[in-house]
């Protein structure tokens, strides 16, 4: 599916996947070695991340039910942790670079399709 910056008008990934299951959710991007520009993971339920174990940065976002933004994280190397974003739904991972690119801030209205 799609993500789209929709208060922008921007599209932000071409190729998003969701992990809305235990394991898929708990394996996220560690089995990867990297992501191309396109590609994004959405995981479902989930207001706090880690990097451990992981072989590449990423930019995360954290949207609400609705997939508002509610925090934006770029850059975020191996071996981080992000603690939990209480207002945050679901998390979105992507290569760096996406967050500026999709010119995504607090307060913007993702749209996935």
């Amino acid at each position: 599916m799609k993500l789209v910056n929709q208060t922008k008008g921007i599209e932000v990934s071409q190729e998003m996947w969701r992990a809305d299951r235990l394991i898929p959710r708990m394996v996220g991007l560690l089995t990867m070695s990297s992501l191309a520009p396109e590609q994004a993971l959405w995981i479902d339920r989930c207001n706090s991340i880690h990097t451990f174990f992981m072989r590449f940065p990423i930019d995360v976002v954290f949207v609400s039910r609705d997939l508002k933004v509610r925090a934006t994280y770029e850059n975020v190397k191996p071996w981080r942790l992000i603690f939990p974003v209480w207002s945050a739904r679901s998390t979105i991972e992507m290569p760096i670079g996406t967050i500026r690119r999709g010119q995504i801030e607090v307060g913007d209205q993702l749209q996935c399709g």
